[in-house]
């Protein structure tokens, strides 16, 4: 088979599932465009700022993407390619975007606070805690991730990581004209995409080459830094410029793609059982999580996005839109490697060590057909593709650090609101994970655990739906679907991690079972309990 005949029908799908289930969605949250965004009624210039929708979505949709559509799918193909595209096509639209776009509105609705304190409005303290307690654990298992793929990637690709550094200084003097000195918008953009071009030529003439762990520390600095610093200065800028970079890469790839007609190798199915991974069910969809339907989304839609959101009629495009594009990169992913028979991709994955590289070797090579000298085309690639991870490893550590002050907020431990301590504090033990070195290993627990965030987010916005007396079957049958999934995952992890003897992940993975099963039967009291209706204004406010 033709793999541009499965990423044009691939795409198709997507583009209709737009215009059709997202606007099913739209009508089912009641959205209304004359309603005042807490960007608006909360704006304070630093966290709550209306913000124009191509530089919204460009932090949300970078934010979000990350390395995610690309590891999760190639770690994955091992099950066969069939499986991994029906997963990404079936589960952005009907689990991941539903997921995205709810939470977004559940947290506009309330003030743009958090997924938390949805939680805790409609199960109660215990439930908040227990899910902050969640989160803070998956974003340092995210950030921990993260930077050790970014680290892989800067030493196999060290032109990249020039690139990358100077694309923070890009990115600030971009944030300052935009905000401080009141340059236009297209002339700053402009300005910004110039300097980012000149950036990539001075990064493949001076290629800066370290070591792993010394990029992990560098990466550890820049996160904290992001997080502390206005959004406006860093994370806002960095995300808005570097999305011209994802929209070039997917540009790039597609007409290469389209040109090459690579024939897909790899077998369509493999098997229920694979030696690596385990069984299909419930490995594969906690493996392919971005692209499909990812947790961490509804952190980032409740955490960042929400109080820079200008109008709710933006939100369809914003995040269900955003999440079906990330599902297109997912499918362009697995056109990266399925090219290849399963020993070239063993082999491949041997050399380069990760999916990142690997990708990258991939597309630069069918860009190549365009015009773009291989070696050009691997290190843009492999630069874009570490952008998007760093992407998500800043705004993580953001909303980490949300996520602590919240937990200090709720538990009265006044230190905790403190944004250096907070930020300090997660970033501790995700350094313990980024200088272990190995994603393989974090990878299906921050996989079951991302996941599982995923169902608490829809059990918060059922809650919220059910409490208004709304419709919520929509968002009841994904919540169900994921629990499902993913207390399955974590009871196969508990069990071959401990006959493996990784009792600490084995453990990790007991936790966390414990805290989805108490969380889901809290809210599935909180859901039959009857109690005075809260009023339905709260879905319209």
């Amino acid at each position: 088979m033709n793999f541009v005949t499965l990423m044009l029908v691939s795409g198709a799908i997507l583009s209709l599932a737009y215009f059709t289930y997202g606007k099913y969605l739209e009508k089912r949250l009641k959205i209304d465009g004359s309603r005042a965004t807490p960007a608006h009624t909360l704006y304070d210039g630093k966290e709550y700022i209306p913000t124009k929708t191509p530089v919204l979505i460009g932090h949300h949709f970078t934010t979000i993407a990350g390395g995610g559509p690309i590891t999760g799918p190639i770690a994955a193909i091992v099950f066969g390619w069939l499986p991994a595209v029906l997963w990404i096509i079936i589960g952005s639209i009907f689990v991941g975007g539903t997921h995205d776009y709810a939470s977004l509105q559940a947290s506009v609705r309330h003030k743009a606070k958090s997924i938390g304190e949805v939680i805790r409005e409609y199960m109660g303290r215990r439930g908040q805690l227990m899910f902050l307690s969640f989160s803070i654990a998956t974003l340092i298992l995210i950030i921990g991730v993260f930077i050790i793929l970014v680290a892989n990637t800067f030493v196999s690709f060290p032109g990249a990581a020039t690139a990358s550094l100077l694309f923070i200084a890009v990115a600030m003097v971009f944030g300052v004209l935009v905000n401080q000195v009141r340059m236009g918008l297209v002339t700053a953009t402009i300005l910004g995409i110039i300097a980012m071009v000149g950036a990539i030529w001075f990064g493949l003439s001076f290629p800066l080459e370290l070591s792993a762990t010394a990029w992990s520390l560098i990466l550890i600095v820049y996160a904290y830094l992001a997080s502390v610093l206005p959004v406006w200065l860093l994370l806002q800028p960095r995300d808005y410029l570097n999305s011209f970079m994802l929209y070039f890469l997917i540009g790039g790839a597609f007409i290469g793609l389209l040109i090459a007609r690579p024939m897909i190798q790899m077998p369509a199915f493999t098997g229920f059982y694979n030696e690596q991974l385990g069984f299909l069910f419930p490995i594969l969809f906690i493996t392919i999580a971005c692209g499909a339907v990812s947790g961490f989304h509804s952190l980032v839609s409740s955490g960042t996005t929400s109080k820079q959101l200008d109008n709710e009629k933006n939100g369809r495009f914003v995040t269900y839109g955003s999440m079906l594009l990330e599902a297109f990169v997912a499918i362009i992913a697995i056109g990266s490697v399925a090219y290849l028979t399963m020993g070239e991709f063993a082999a491949l994955m041997a050399i380069h060590n990760d999916p990142i590289s690997v990708f990258s070797v991939g597309i630069g090579n069918f860009m190549s057909t365009w015009g773009l000298p291989v070696a050009a085309g691997v290190t843009f690639t492999a630069l874009a593709a570490s952008a998007f991870l760093m992407t998500t490893l800043d705004s993580a550590t953001r909303l980490m650090r949300y996520a602590v002050a919240e937990l200090g907020e709720s538990t009265n431990v006044g230190f905790l609101k403190n944004k250096h301590i907070a930020t300090s504090l997660g970033l501790v033990g995700a350094t313990v994970l980024a200088l272990s070195g190995t994603w393989q290993t974090v990878w299906p627990l921050f996989g079951a655990a991302n996941q599982m965030l995923g169902a608490l987010a829809l059990l918060a916005v059922t809650l919220w739906l059910v409490k208004t007396k709304s419709k919520a079957l929509f968002v009841l049958i994904p919540m169900i679907f994921m629990f499902l999934v993913t207390t399955s995952a974590l009871l196969v992890m508990l069990y071959t991690n401990f006959i493996a003897g990784n009792y600490l992940l084995s453990v990790i993975s007991f936790i966390l079972f414990v805290m989805c099963v108490f969380l889901g039967l809290e809210g599935s009291r909180s859901m039959t309990k009857r109690d005075k209706p809260k009023d339905s204004s709260n879905l319209n406010m």
